[in-house]
């Protein structure tokens, strides 16, 4: 940075040296800006590679990553023959029909409790002690959740608020309504094993009415219960894993349900269709910034410049700049002709080749497509497609046809793409792992950018200080010529 000393020149010449100064080193000043232009260009470029890199990587590790394996395909639906039951089929479930009877549903425990009252009769509060309740001090009230016990010794000072602290402490719901005087514990999960019970040494339970003696009402926790072709299965939850699937039930039912399981042609067209979405959105933006207009007549703008521009003016001029950062970068078409290339190969199953129009997936014809979409595909009667709505699906044919050409066919595909990717995406002496540009040399270009302007700035200020020190040699010789006159003159004048 130019130096901020405060210099007095020019009082004696009056010549202004100031702008003098500035015009003998405007040639120091001229490589300073520059240099920063440089740098907050490359600041820029770095910023649009981040962004650009998260897109290309959101697609690889997303969706495509998950298109690699055949279980991505490999999806079934059952449908049931009643609310009562609703069912996820797994990627092995067998398809058929499946009879199955709700028998019973989860249920927590819980325990409404009597009326309280204190010895002399006053009402109950949160802050009334059990003592006052006749609970003895020095006793204990133990309580059992999912078969862990916890102790709890009631102290002269416990109170009714401390006591159900101490309860939700030992794993249960637990609540003290001063307007009922009643207790209100609740397990915190359904099933009999995470159910609660309570035990007491020297502690009356009845003083607190937790017993059904005192007039309690007691609910047990109970597991849910389903019958699936004549074998019956227990759960805690209302939801069960059997074989891969997950069962959950919604209500008891008597009747006989029918449940079917057949292939999910919809969940792998979904599949298939969600990847190339997001295909075309990363390999659209690549083509975007790759075709941007150039912007050779837009400079970098120095503080000075951008004193005679408005604010809307100069994110324009500027805005011009960074739309054009990526265009015709080496480094983005390298990894978009890797993924063309693996896109269009030939697939071969079976002794047969096949190519991704055979599952009426093309792109569409150079003229036709928009600059930017060339390298998009479009699946034949896919409805949100405009272009391509109107022609026969053949994909949704084939998966219902020959779902395991379909599966071998983009999982192989899907690992060219992968791996293809994969190789561009390699960490090496200018590259990060998972980068597609080149972010360590960009990174070690800004910091010798840094370097270089602090040189630069030095020797603008070292310029600076020799002229103002060689005009300030001029004022002090004028000063002294002046000094010298006026003495002479005031002889004469004597």
């Amino acid at each position: 940075m130019a130096s901020n000393k405060i210099r007095m020149s020019g009082m004696v010449s009056g010549m202004d040296t100031e702008s003098l100064i500035t015009a003998l080193t405007s040639a120091h000043k001229t490589k300073v800006d520059k240099a920063k232009g440089e740098q907050k260009k490359l600041g820029w470029t770095q910023d649009a590679w981040k962004s650009m890199n998260s897109k290309i990587y959101g697609l690889f590790s997303g969706k495509l990553s998950g298109m690699r394996f055949s279980d991505s395909y490999n999806k079934k639906v059952t449908t049931s023959s009643s609310s009562a039951l609703s069912v996820t089929a797994g990627a092995n479930a067998a398809e058929g029909t499946m009879t199955a009877k709700v028998k019973a549903m989860a249920k927590a425990g819980y325990l409404t409790g009597a009326e309280i009252k204190t010895t002399t009769n006053e009402k109950v509060t949160q802050d009334t002690k059990l003592t006052e309740l006749g609970i003895t001090a020095g006793s204990t009230i133990s309580i059992s959740v999912a078969g862990k016990s916890k102790d709890i010794e009631v102290t002269e000072d416990m109170t009714m608020y401390g006591f159900t602290t101490a309860l939700k402490e030992a794993g249960v719901n637990a609540n003290f309504d001063v307007e009922n005087k009643r207790l209100f514990i609740s397990a915190k999960e359904t099933g009999a094993e995470n159910d609660f019970k309570f035990t007491s040494s020297g502690a009356d339970l009845t003083k607190l009415g937790l017993t059904e003696t005192s007039g309690a009402k007691r609910i047990k926790g109970e597991d849910a219960e389903l019958e699936l072709n004549g074998a019956t299965f227990k759960s805690s939850s209302n939801t069960f894993k059997i074989n891969g699937s997950t069962y959950t039930v919604n209500d008891v039912s008597n009747e006989t349900i029918t449940l079917k399981t057949s292939m999910d042609t919809s969940g792998i067209y979904d599949t298939i269709k969600n990847f190339f979405k997001d295909y075309n959105e990363t390999i659209n933006a690549m083509s975007k910034a790759y075709n941007a207009e150039s912007s050779s007549k837009y400079s970098m703008l120095t503080d000075e410049m951008k004193d005679y521009m408005s604010d809307k003016e100069v994110e324009e001029w500027e805005g011009k700049i960074k739309d054009s950062l990526l265009r015709k970068d080496s480094s983005l078409n390298s990894i978009m002709s890797a993924m063309r290339d693996a896109m269009s190969q030939a697939i071969e199953i079976d002794g047969k080749k096949y190519t991704l129009a055979d599952f009426g997936i093309d792109k569409q014809s150079y003229l036709n497509a928009d600059a930017n979409e060339k390298y998009a595909y479009h699946i034949y009667g896919d409805s949100d497609d405009a272009v391509y709505a109107g022609k026969t699906d053949k994909l949704k044919d084939m998966i219902e046809k020959d779902p395991e050409l379909v599966s071998k066919f983009f999982t192989e595909l899907s690992n060219k793409l992968y791996d293809s990717m994969n190789e561009q995406m390699r960490s090496t002496d200018y590259s990060s792992a998972y980068k597609v540009y080149e972010d360590k040399r960009m990174q070690k270009d800004y910091d010798n950018y840094t370097k270089k302007i602090a040189e630069l700035e030095k020797k603008l200020t070292e310029a600076e200080d020799r002229y103002y020190k060689k005009f300030g040699a001029m004022e002090s010789m004028l000063s002294k010529i002046n000094d010298s006159s006026s003495a002479i003159s005031s002889l004469f004048n004597m």
